[in-house]
């Protein structure tokens, strides 16, 4: 399939730069194979839903991956940001920086601010060690290990995506915006966004509606930003993220399916993982890999049955692969249908329920 399939107009208007307050007050579109669009909001969710049916939820939480800093370089200072992308070891992380291209092997960059939040300049110091193809730089920091995340999480800034950070900068309430309320394992550069619309007492409403949960882990990096360069899909590569479904979840997994219930995905990171962890016959295998897995219309689901997600920018990875999973023209018509009735999209937008065409 070519690029433009995917492409779609939407008004800058539909972009959400705050989320929905409470998170489960955004609204819903359910999305089934042969029946009408249903306008619902996400607090309707166990509604939607059976009792039996299990939901799997991506337990990552979002570090503070945007740093500030200078490039030195003998007596030459540039300033520069870097976005971390994904670690590597215990003192070396992949970026994606700004600029770039003056960056060097070698070069040094201190990170940390000025001005009224002077920092020590020493503490937060890494080395180019590399450049890639794709943009990304290496960095070895001079810290490791959880020296260096006190560090990060001290000196950085959440990593809002580029659409939301155009418009304006991130501020405390990010903080805790960006973040599910189940977040657990430190990792991930950008929120599995899908899962910011919960809530305890959802959570709660779900379990009494005999509605079970599971937790994976998949750490998103700053690559699902990055746009598709190439007009034919199968030139694209997708950055690998790394992830884990333990031996218990896997079990369980296959135990709800076994006894005749549904595999619900909140967000992608979820579905993706779980697809990667799930071989053709249907069953789910542990796994704790990277996965690089680029689902396209064609693909054929092993895993999942439902998948709960927000609204995905033109000509993206994500709107790729709910088309993939429900349908290209059905989340067209989707699509218009939350444009037209005022859905607010991206990261801080309002939600779907699709189910597997």
């Amino acid at each position: 399939m070519q690029l433009a399939d995917f492409d779609f107009e939407l008004p800058d208007e539909r972009i959400a730069l705050r989320p929905a307050s409470p998170r489960d007050s955004a609204r819903l579109l359910v999305v089934e194979p042969g029946a009408p669009l249903r306008d619902r909001v996400v607090r309707d969710l166990p509604d939607e839903l059976r009792a039996g049916d299990i939901l799997v939820l991506n337990d990552t939480r979002v570090i503070p991956a945007r740093l500030k800093g200078v490039r030195l370089r003998g007596e030459s200072r540039i300033a520069c940001e870097a976005t971390l992308h994904k670690r590597v070891a215990p003192s070396v992380w992949t970026a994606f920086m700004r600029p770039g291209k003056k960056l060097q092997p070698g070069d040094r960059i201190s990170f940390g601010e000025t001005g009224d939040r002077a920092c020590l300049l020493g503490a937060l110091d890494a080395t180019v060690r590399d450049k890639g193809e794709g943009g990304e730089v290496t960095l070895a920091f001079d810290l490791a290990g959880p020296d260096l995340d006190a560090a990060i999480a001290e000196r950085g800034a959440m990593p809002l995506p580029p659409y939301i950070a155009a418009k304006r900068g991130e501020d405390d309430k990010d903080r805790a915006d960006y973040q599910t309320v189940y977040a657990q394992e430190d990792g991930s550069v950008a929120a599995p966004t899908a899962g910011l619309h919960f809530t305890p007492e959802l959570f709660a409403r779900l379990k009494a509606a005999g509605v079970s949960t599971a937790f994976v882990t998949l750490h998103v990096g700053a690559g699902t930003f990055l746009p598709v360069k190439t007009e034919n899909l199968a030139e694209h590569r997708m950055h690998a993220e790394w992830g884990e479904v333990d031996v218990a979840t896997a079990e369980r997994l296959n135990a709800v399916r076994a006894a005749g219930g549904r595999i619900v995905c909140v967000g992608t990171t979820s579905l993706r993982l779980l697809e990667s962890a799930t071989g053709e016959d249907g069953v789910v295998r542990p796994f704790m890999d990277e996965t690089a897995i680029f689902i396209t219309p064609g693909y054929r689901f092993r895993a999942a049955d439902g998948l709960m997600t927000n609204f995905h920018l033109p000509k993206s990875t994500l709107f790729m692969l709910v088309s993939a999973f429900a349908g290209l023209e059905a989340m067209r018509s989707a699509y218009a249908h939350a444009i037209a009735s005022g859905y607010r999209f991206y990261s801080y937008g309002d939600a779907s329920l699709l189910w597997r065409a």
